[in-house]
């Protein structure tokens, strides 16, 4: 009678437990602490004083999330920005304050945010705050209107006051123009614009973000896709006209940077990865969410659309490579496998084929990989296979952080950081050739991209120095700071 006897067991076990919980709970209510609180407790005590409302803890990620995509020094909003406090305070075009300490009623922000049947004034075009949230901002000007704003964490630079470099800051992105007339790079709370060898500064663009983690122009080349945030607090996806140099879209999202920015193929759609762990896409116009995925769970570090942008691809440090489908936000598939140790690390980037929906990606463990981006239906996914993998390419020292394809689709450069050192690679992607490897005295790579004709690649990463490099065959053509250094003399005149 196996069965009846572990029946039994487990009614014996379930018995005892309920007796040990009667127990337990007995000796909590004859307790001195229990008898205390249930009997001796002043029935008319007053309530506990609320703590004082903290601006930066309590208020400033409301204003963040809500108001700050559209009220910030590149996108004055009302000619009103709220990056600084006394901005905030004074408010914008119109002749009311917008916040008067200690008097809520009196401060024009709180009239503006504050709903009447319904609606709201701000956020524009947007539900409104939540009752909680209006009323932490009531309180806060109640109390004073105090800024307890940590001075590390203060915004101090705008399209009039830009970074001013005494060092070389790390390259984490770089992209030519299509019309090869630019490039971009990631700099210090800006995208900097370059003649695209890099002889001059023909733009900064500043923005509210302090690390740049990708720059990406739009497929017609008028747009620039700048994605990251403040580490820990914001993440945001900037869209920026390229001739006027105008923020033209700032979306806030998450509470971290975000990464690896793609752009969809008619340019309407911006695709980016997410600390949080997931994958999201913003309408490239308006700056709504079109696209959540959480499937992934680490960091989402890198994104490509398909070639119709019916699907698009994500990247993690969960050592997957993951397909969604766009319009239904729908996980479709792994593309990489899914054994078990398969995968020895993180990917970090991936990039799609100018003209075939195969991909190229590269991470932790090294290897440059080349995948289809779709199982035909006939194949059935089955433990151990890695059907969509087309070639691994020779392994490169340390991790990838940069894959590209030419735009003729027969290369990829590969860029990666082993130990303090870097090397940029190019492969062919018929055969896996390895055409040439770039060494020197360079620091880690992170970021490595074609020129729009194929004859240069430009790469750069922890050193802050730009290279130059010939795609035929590796020869280094220039080197650069693409950000305006600012040297100081030896009697530290600058």
């Amino acid at each position: 009678m196996p069965c009846l006897n572990f029946a039994c067991r487990i009614a014996r076990r379930m018995l005892v437990a309920g007796i040990a919980c009667l127990a337990i709970h007995a000796v909590a209510m004859n307790s001195p602490s229990s008898a205390v609180m249930a009997d001796d407790a002043p029935k008319d005590a007053p309530p506990a004083p609320l703590a004082k409302v903290s601006f930066y803890r309590d208020i400033r990620p409301i204003f963040q999330e809500h108001c700050l995509g559209c009220h910030q020094p590149a996108k004055r909003g009302g000619d009103y920005a709220m990056t600084t406090f006394e901005g905030m305070l004074k408010g914008g075009e119109s002749d009311a304050v917008a916040i008067v300490p200690g008097k809520p009623d009196e401060s024009n922000l709180v009239a503006q945010i504050t709903p009447a049947d319904g609606k709201a004034e701000m956020p524009k075009e947007k539900p409104p705050l939540a009752n909680l949230q209006i009323d932490l901002v009531r309180r806060w000007i109640a109390e004073g209107a105090d800024d307890d704003t940590p001075a590390s964490a203060k915004q101090r630079y705008d399209m009039d006051h830009p970074p001013v470099y005494r060092g070389a800051p790390v390259l984490t992105s770089l992209d030519f123009s299509p019309d090869g007339s630019m490039l971009a790079a990631s700099g210090y709370h800006e995208a900097l614009l370059l003649k695209p060898d890099g002889s001059e500064l023909v733009g900064r663009l500043v923005g509210l973000s302090e690390r740049i983690q990708s720059v990406v122009f739009s497929p017609d080349g008028k747009r620039l896709a700048v994605v990251g945030g403040l580490p820990g607090r914001m993440g945001e996806v900037q869209v920026w006209d390229v001739a006027a140099k105008k923020l033209m879209v700032a979306v806030p999202t998450t509470f971290d940077t975000v990464n690896g920015a793609s752009w969809s193929h008619d340019g309407t759609r911006i695709a980016f990865g997410c600390g949080d762990n997931t994958l999201r896409a913003i309408d490239a116009a308006t700056g709504q969410q079109v696209l959540y995925q959480g499937a992934h769970n680490d960091w989402v570090l890198d994104t490509a659309f398909s070639i119709d942008s019916s699907h698009l691809v994500s990247v993690s440090r969960d050592r997957s490579m993951k397909l969604v489908e766009v319009a239904t936000q729908r996980f479709v598939d792994n593309i990489t496998s899914i054994t078990p140790g398969a995968l020895k690390g993180g990917l970090a980037a991936v990039d799609r084929h100018p003209t075939k929906d195969q991909l190229v990606v590269g991470g932790s463990d090294g290897v440059p990989k080349l995948f289809l981006m779709y199982r035909p239906a006939d194949k059935v996914r089955q433990i151990g296979d890695d059907f969509n993998l087309i070639r691994n390419f020779e392994a490169m020292p340390g991790r990838i952080f940069a894959t590209e394809f030419s735009p003729d689709g027969s290369k990829i450069v590969a860029g990666s950081s082993n130990e303090g050192r870097g090397e940029l690679r190019a492969y062919n992607t018929e055969d896996g050739a390895l055409l040439w490897r770039f060494t020197g005295e360079l620091g880690p790579i992170y970021a490595a991209t074609f020129s729009h004709d194929g004859k240069v690649i430009a790469a750069g990463g922890f050193a802050g120095q730009a290279l130059l490099v010939d795609a035929a065959d590796g020869r280094m053509i220039k080197q650069f700071v693409p950000a305006p250094l600012e040297v100081a003399k030896l009697d530290g005149t600058k």
